[in-house]
């Protein structure tokens, strides 16, 4: 990151966060609109395509064309919904449940209060954060997970909404990804530079089975 932030993984640069915003913004897009919007070159806006491809935050599609010509390679952010899941994503999934149920064998500690699928979600969130260079520490009664100290406090505070929301978006594309209960919902107002809460919520279908179960418990 630019002005001293620390940086990790495939998201090492503000140009290639720039490129995910755009991405994550509007879907399909072109070489040639990334270059246009970053002014970078185009083989720049390659190299870190590649990165992102690489680490499972973008897909990439062939377009479709009606007219001659050769057909464009366009590029989306990976959100995990269907027609938007990078294999790269799916395989970190699998691997994060893999390690999650390997390690509470070991240390004979339950999964999520909330269920086997908040359990996978979470085991995901984590490694991604963990990845990403933060040190996640997850409240489920409270729905939150402190990142506090967040590595991208150095940042220039001007990139700081661009970055926040950047990761935000890559969350809840992990979390969608795994699929289960719980969604991204917002990173919290910080009173000082190095805080970083993320609010998770129930998604709309989880909250439902949650209040159809109160009620037939009542």
């Amino acid at each position: 990151m630019v002005n001293g932030g620390l940086v990790y993984g495939p998201i090492s640069s503000y140009s290639r966060v720039r490129i995910l915003y755009m991405v994550q913004t509007r879907p399909e897009r072109t070489i040639a609109e990334l270059c246009e919007d970053t002014g970078l070159h185009a083989n720049t806006v390659r190299e870190h395509l590649q990165r992102l491809i690489e680490g499972g935050y973008v897909i990439q599609t062939t377009e479709r064309r009606t007219t001659r010509g050769r057909p464009r390679t366009l590029y989306s952010a990976a959100t995990g919904d269907p027609g938007a899941s990078s294999p790269v994503a799916r395989d970190k999934v699998a691997e994060a449940a893999r390690r999650g149920d390997m390690m509470r064998r070991i240390l004979d500690e339950p999964g999520s209060g909330l269920g086997q699928e908040a359990t996978y979600q979470l085991d995901a969130l984590i490694e991604h954060l963990e990845e990403s260079g933060f040190e996640p520490v997850v409240d489920e009664d409270q729905l939150t997970v402190e990142l506090t100290p967040c590595p991208h406090a150095a940042a220039s505070p001007e990139h700081r909404p661009l970055l926040c929301q950047v990761h935000l978006g890559l969350m809840q594309a992990v979390l969608t990804e795994a699929g289960g209960p719980l969604d991204a919902e917002c990173v919290r107002e910080p009173s000082r530079p190095e805080e970083c809460t993320v609010q998770l919520r129930l998604n709309a279908k989880a909250a439902t089975v949650a209040k159809i179960a109160a009620a037939v418990a009542a």
